[in-house]
C-alpha cells in the first residue's frame, strides 16, 4: 500500500484487550504478539488487559477506554467464534455508535487465503464508539497476524493513501 513519506508518522493511543476464559499473562501468545506489532508499527499502548468471556465485562471495559482521552482506539483479541461463550461481538454492539461493516468483510476474505472456508466462522468486526475505533479479531496468532499485517498496520498509519481511520479521528464525534 502507498505511503506519503513527504508527511510526518502520527502515533495512535491503543487500548489492548485479550477476551479469553483460559488465556493469562504468562500464555496470551495472541495479545503478546498484537503488542508487538502494535509498538513495531509506532503506535502506544496506553493500557492492556484480560478479561474472560463475559459480555458486561466486556462492556464496562470499553466504555471505560472509550471515555478516556488518551485511548484513540480498542483492539481486541478473542472472543469472535461461534460459542456460547463467544461473545466480544455482543459487547461491542452495547457501546457502538456505528457499525464499520467493512473491516469484518475485508478481514474474512483475507484470512480465506489462511484458512479457506473455515473463516466463515469468524465474527471479526469493527465500529465506531463515540469517537474511538473498536476492532475485534479472533485470537489465535494467525488471525492476529491477517488482522494486523493486511488491514490495521495501513489504516493506522497517516501516511497510508488514499484514505486512513487516522485521518478521520479529529471528525468522529462531530455532529
Amino acid at each position: 500500500m502507498p505511503l506519503d513519506n513527504n508527511m510526518a508518522f502520527k502515533p495512535v493511543n491503543i487500548a489492548l484487550l485479550t477476551v479469553s476464559d483460559t488465556r493469562g499473562p504468562d500464555d496470551d501468545t495472541s495479545g503478546d504478539l498484537l503488542a508487538e506489532r502494535i509498538r513495531a508499527a509506532g503506535h502506544k499502548i496506553i493500557e492492556r488487559a484480560i478479561l474472560r468471556d463475559d459480555t458486561a465485562l466486556i462492556t464496562a471495559r470499553l466504555h471505560n477506554w472509550i471515555d478516556d482521552e488518551n485511548i484513540d482506539v480498542v483492539i481486541s483479541t478473542g472472543g469472535t467464534g461461534l460459542t456460547g461463550r463467544d461473545v466480544t461481538p455482543e459487547a461491542l454492539d452495547r457501546v457502538k455508535t456505528k457499525d464499520i461493516p467493512g473491516f469484518g468483510e475485508l478481514f474474512r476474505w483475507l484470512s480465506f487465503a489462511s484458512i479457506g472456508t473455515s473463516t466463515i466462522q469468524s465474527r471479526a468486526c469493527a465500529v465506531l464508539a463515540r469517537g474511538t475505533y473498536i476492532f475485534a479479531l479472533p485470537g489465535s496468532n494467525g488471525a492476529v497476524k491477517d488482522g494486523w499485517d493486511q488491514i490495521l498496520v495501513h489504516q493506522l498509519d497517516n501516511r497510508h493513501r488514499p484514505c486512513n481511520f487516522v485521518e478521520l479521528m479529529p471528525r468522529l464525534s462531530e455532529r
